[in-house]
């Protein structure tokens, strides 16, 4: 009997011993070379790090940037969801911009959210102009959108990402303004 104790207590001890022995050898961590971080960070957007002098525009301008980003994405319930989102945003003398988000969180068709958000943009960059008080963010323009007449938007990174045409143009535009 006293054998069957050891011989059990030994082999748990073993199995113990060898489980963690497997564990300490699937750990380890890999080091990446100067040049595969480097080459992360020419890959990853350079992001504005834009602040606005109140709190309300900086809130309005995180909804506005999710927005362009579904549009980027040809995501249309995104785009409901964050527009409906960005006209609680607004207080009681921004009604117009605060209709305007709505008609975008009540549309289902993503080229009539595009449309919106153009319009919306023309009506919300005197504000964010007004009110940018640290970094910059960037007026870019797709010469392009609405069967040529050409559609602007606000963005927090210099690189193009078209929210009017998605995918299929996804690098259409250019940058027309810095604003700080």
């Amino acid at each position: 009997m006293k054998r069957r104790v050891t011989l059990t207590i030994t082999t748990i001890i073993v199995i113990f011993l060898a489980s963690c022995g497997d564990a300490n050898k699937k750990q380890g961590t890999k080091m990446n070379t100067p040049a595969e971080i480097e080459a992360k960070k020419e890959s990853s957007p350079k992001i504005a790090d834009a602040s606005f002098s109140d709190g309300m525009t900086g809130k309005v301008f995180q909804n506005y940037q999710q927005i362009r980003m579904a549009l980027v994405n040809s995501d249309a319930e995104e785009v409901n969801l964050v527009a409906g989102n960005l006209a609680e945003s607004f207080n009681g003398e921004k009604e117009e911009m605060k209709s305007m988000a709505m008609a975008m969180a009540d549309a289902k068709d993503i080229e009539k959210q595009r449309e919106l958000f153009s319009q919306f943009t023309g009506k919300v960059e005197p504000l964010f102009k007004e009110s940018i008080s640290e970094g910059a963010i960037y007026k870019q323009f797709c010469p392009m959108a609405f069967d040529g007449k050409g559609g602007y938007w606000i963005s927090d990174v210099e690189e193009i990402r078209n929210p009017y045409y998605g995918e299929k143009m996804l690098k259409c535009g250019k940058v027309t303004e810095t604003i700080k």
